[in-house]
């Protein structure tokens, strides 16, 4: 993948994820001075976020957009994210103690993307309450697998100071009423301070890196999508297959997009929701979505 400066070969290489370091340079204070939830700030939104490959970290902008979002609201007492990177059925849980190592489940970039360190705290409580609502079924605690990437990239521009415990839920299938299911059983952590973010990509496809005109298909689906979320219309969103423009270019696969269904299951108002982010990358959107 190319990062955002080598496309201009008229600006200098920087050093890989070197947005990043300036984003910590800049907002660690800020970060780990942000309020934290408590009950008279009502249910935590539900988000979905298009989280990027490791060249999320060399794009300032986006870099910022996530910081910002993260700081319109109060701290999450905790986080359960759902990525487009974890299929485990029945649904399985992330190692809860504090610093597990990241997986690190890319490859063909550069190495330092791989030694970037994000030690969350320990989420052993939050871990225990996801067991008790996705009971009767045992849910099982991979305890050696940490955070993959479309769990601690976004989180690592969001909670730089990495002070929120995180506990990843895998996806127990690719069908969009299971995840639908899945959000509205996770819906009453929103209540406790608990953030619930599905991570994916509005769009993902590869195909308009090869060829840019279609970008146009990409962008149909963007709007479609945009269109039935103030709708809430979870059914629509659902059979996106049949139902969007471009579906079959902008999502070949189903694990970029399905995680917008477990947001939108665990909102209390499924037409709410707001783009807190809208730029169209390399051809695809990253538009990420808030829901209250």
């Amino acid at each position: 993948m190319t990062t955002t400066s080598s496309l201009n070969p008229s600006v200098p290489p920087r050093a890989p994820a070197a947005a990043y370091d300036d984003l910590l340079a800049r907002v660690l204070p800020q970060a780990r001075g942000q309020r934290v939830w408590t009950p008279s700030d009502g249910p935590m939104p539900s988000l979905f976020v298009s989280h990027g490959a490791p060249f999320t970290l060399d794009d300032p902008q986006w870099l910022d957009d996530l910081f910002d979002w993260a700081r319109s609201m109060p701290k999450p007492r905790a986080v359960v994210v759902v990525s487009a990177h974890w299929e485990q059925a029945p649904a399985a849980i992330s190692g809860a103690a504090a610093g597990v190592p990241l997986h690190y489940d890319f490859s063909g970039f550069h190495p330092r993307y791989k030694t970037l360190p994000y030690a969350t705290p320990d989420a052993t409580d939050l871990a225990r309450r996801l067991t008790g609502l996705l009971g009767p079924t045992p849910v099982h605690e991979f305890a050696d697998r940490g955070l993959d990437h479309g769990a601690f990239i976004p989180l690592m521009a969001m909670y730089p100071a990495a002070d929120v415990p995180v506990v990843q839920l895998s996806m127990p299938g690719l069908d969009p009423g299971a995840l639908l299911d899945l959000g509205t059983r996770l819906r009453p952590l929103r209540e406790e301070g608990v953030l619930v973010l599905g991570s994916g990509f509005m769009t993902h496809s590869f195909a308009v890196f090869r060829r840019p005109e279609l970008a146009a298909a990409t962008a149909a689906f963007d709007a479609w999508a945009v269109d039935a979320l103030a709708r809430g219309d979870a059914d629509a969103l659902a059979d996106y297959r049949t139902k969007a423009p471009g579906a079959a270019i902008a999502h070949p696969t189903a694990d970029h997009f399905v995680p917008l269904l477990l947001t939108v299951g665990a909102a209390d108002d499924p037409g709410s929701a707001v783009s807190a982010i809208d730029r169209m990358v390399m051809g695809n959107s990253t538009r990420s979505v808030q829901l209250a």
